[in-house]
């Protein structure tokens, strides 16, 4: 297999920028670390690419299904995803579990909604931060990694621009 790319998104809260269906373009992955909002959103998302998706803490009717954890596989590498998981120097519990049972190289993370890349034991930590326009954040952003045949990993961040409700929504 040649390089893999996958997009990474969290935190939509119910909106999906259109700028995202772009930005994954090409993509053969979509992983959506939680606080969805809408099924809607990972409906839009399927047209691009199949979509993993774990639930958010604001994820309830139909999303309330989805799975806490998620984990998959790209190129050799193995990414495992949740949605609450601490932060890099302090995953909590089920995060670190997580990470051991899976032997993840790489943990998608969402819920602070601040874009972090760090390191977390072997594995290198990901939250693309927010994406939607709910919340605290200043900046929406989400995340393209590629994989290659070799399974070295390259990461790009995908700038969204500030968070301001667009009109008509």
């Amino acid at each position: 297999m040649g390089d893999v790319m996958v997009g990474i998104v969290s935190d939509t809260h119910g909106w999906l920028d259109p700028q995202l269906l772009e930005a994954f373009e090409g993509a053969e992955l979509i992983l959506h670390a939680g606080d969805i909002g809408d099924e809607e959103v990972l409906e839009q998302l399927e047209e691009v690419a199949p979509v993993k998706a774990v639930r958010g803490n604001i994820d309830g009717g139909p999303l309330r299904f989805l799975p806490l954890d998620v984990c998959v596989e790209v190129n050799g590498r193995t990414i495992a995803m949740r949605h609450i998981a601490g932060s890099p120097k302090r995953p909590n519990r089920a995060t670190r579990e997580l990470i051991m049972r899976t032997k993840a190289d790489l943990v998608v993370v969402g819920h602070s909604h601040i874009p972090v890349v760090a390191r977390v034991a072997d594995a290198l930590w990901i939250n693309p931060g927010a994406a939607g326009f709910q919340g605290f954040h200043d900046l929406r952003f989400a995340a393209r990694l590629r994989v290659d045949a070799a399974g070295e990993m390259s990461l790009e961040r995908v700038h969204l621009g500030p968070r301001v409700r667009p009109k008509g929504v």
